[in-house]
């Protein structure tokens, strides 16, 4: 698997290996051992997520749970294409309110690992897109927080119109970045 280093310090993006025939491919989107000797990550995940969008411009973030329920996730496309965002929310990072994006697709088999201390989302970039993560914690509803999609404070580029938007009520109410505390401190090891 080829491990990348991304801009903002802690995320991660993987490439497997891919072993094509006649038939299709086989490629290992997850193996624990690769993780920890090639990129040094030290995550027990604990659940995995689907997440299917019917529609193109479908948004969904941005979310993070904080501590002490913290997640770090491993993102996936298996079908279809998306943008995929991280925010990082680390009081005195030097990269705090600064952001990443990456396409993950069913064709690119990429794959971001977003640490704990995160925002995380993305939008369609096609109909009928499916994401899978694998997380560090459990769901935990009482410690979920999530800043708008579209706060102007991010200046996140998601290449849709906020008319455009699909938006669930919940990612249509939340709040904007400027008064946002998330909890995680850059030297903290969540």
């Amino acid at each position: 698997m080829n491990v990348e280093t991304l801009s903002l310090s802690g995320l991660l993006l993987f490439q497997p290996k891919r072993f094509e025939d006649n038939r299709g491919y086989f490629m290992e989107s997850y193996n624990a051992e690769t993780l920890l000797r090639e990129a040094g990550l030290d995550a027990v995940f604990v659940q995995d997520n689907e997440s299917y969008s019917a529609q193109i411009a479908t948004v969904r973030g941005l979310h993070l749970q904080s501590p002490p329920y913290a997640q770090g996730k491993l993102v996936r496309c298996s079908a279809g294409k998306i943008m995929d965002f991280a925010v990082d929310v680390r009081e005195g990072s030097p990269t705090y309110g600064k952001s990443e994006n990456v396409e993950l697709s069913a064709e690119n088999h990429k794959q971001i690992w977003v640490p704990p201390g995160f925002l995380h989302g993305f939008v369609t970039l096609e109909a009928g897109s499916c994401v899978q993560y694998k997380t560090t914690a459990p769901y935990h509803p009482a410690s979920a927080l999530s800043v708008h999609w579209a706060d102007p404070d991010l200046g996140l580029e998601w290449g849709i119109s906020k008319d455009d938007a699909v938006l669930s009520e919940s990612d249509l109410r939340a709040g904007g970045f400027k008064n946002f505390r998330s909890g995680f401190h850059f030297d903290d090891k969540n």
